[in-house]
């Protein structure tokens, strides 16, 4: 019985590795997402606690000099805040991207799969036909030696 190859393997191999390296690229992205998306929360948090600290001060009274202070600090906050949210939607948009590239690749790689188990399953049934072709010659054969004897 001959051995099976699949005439596509090594371009399987190929776009296996390719999709390895998508979704290498796909987490990194995605951990880069996570890393800016928790510095945006952070800022929103000590911005949060910054006003509420501020309004506790200005109940019992605070000073001129330190309510301009921290309504300059809360102004500082804020220009960082939508720097980082710029950069949130630009860690979004690039973790999408990735996960885009990252189905076509695994796309890709099913494709190849499909083919190589239907040429399997082609290769498999060509293989028992002919071994039927050759059991059905081994019984004519035998059956021609027994009518001879």
């Amino acid at each position: 019985m001959a051995n099976y190859v699949y005439r596509f393997e090594k371009v399987l191999t190929i776009r296996e590795q390719e999709k390895n390296e998508t979704e290498i690229a796909y987490k990194e992205s995605v951990r880069s997402f996570e890393e800016v998306a928790t510095k945006l929360y952070d800022l929103l948090k000590k911005k949060e606690d910054l006003i509420e600290f501020q309004q506790e001060r200005l109940a019992v009274g605070s000073s001129i000099e330190e309510v301009h202070h921290y309504a300059r600090f809360i102004d500082s906050l804020e220009k960082t805040i939508v720097d980082v949210q710029q950069k949130v939607v630009q860690a979004r948009a690039k973790m999408n991207w990735h996960e885009e590239k990252l189905l076509e690749k695994n796309l890709e790689v099913r494709k190849f799969e499909k083919m190589r188990e239907k040429d399997l399953k082609v290769f498999q049934q060509e293989q028992d036909r002919i071994e039927g072709i050759f059991l059905d010659e081994i019984s004519s054969l035998t059956y021609n030696k027994r009518e001879i004897r």
